[in-house]
């Protein structure tokens, strides 16, 4: 068997990654497009704390932040604005008084649910456009991506996903 040159890797991954960085400027179109519909109170980055809080049930601050991959400080802040928001509720957890949980609100679920509707049925628009052979490999190729970094599927999650 032989194998295939470490010119030929790297290659292939600066092509896969010019290919990924092109679709990425593209879903992040898509998922700002579907935010801007849920009016002006919500950011992508506020977005994103939701769908992670939505997809990991509720969290500490700190475990909130490194999912974000943000400062505790700036994760404090971006919480701040969405309990004032009504999305995202403080609660003392179960195990420690001194430890503060954060979750979704029944406002911030449905916001998740909405935005991600959007979002879905205008991904949806751009696969059915995608010649079938085209779209054959894609699901596994993009389920192989979302695992290796570390993004549960959609599905996942405290009661079966956002999407």
């Amino acid at each position: 068997m032989t194998r295939p040159s470490p010119v030929t890797d790297a290659a292939d991954v600066d092509a896969l990654t010019d290919a990924v960085l092109t679709a990425s400027r593209l879903l992040v179109a898509v998922s700002v497009r579907s935010i801007a519909a849920a009016g002006d109170r919500l950011t992508l980055p506020q977005f994103r704390l939701l769908v992670v809080l939505r997809t990991r049930g509720p969290l500490k601050h700190a475990t909130l932040a490194e999912h974000l991959g943000v400062t505790p400080s700036t994760a404090s802040r971006m919480v701040d604005r969405l309990v004032a928001a009504g999305l995202v509720h403080r609660r003392h957890s179960t195990v420690s008084r001194r430890e503060i949980v954060l979750e979704l609100t029944e406002d911030g679920e449905r916001t998740v649910r909405q935005v991600t509707a959007r979002r879905r049925r205008e991904i949806a628009k751009i696969v059915a456009k995608m010649p079938e052979q085209r779209r054959r490999g894609l699901v596994e190729a993009l389920a192989a991506f979302a695992e290796a970094g570390g993004e549960p599927p959609v599905g996942a999650g405290p009661d079966g996903g956002w999407g």
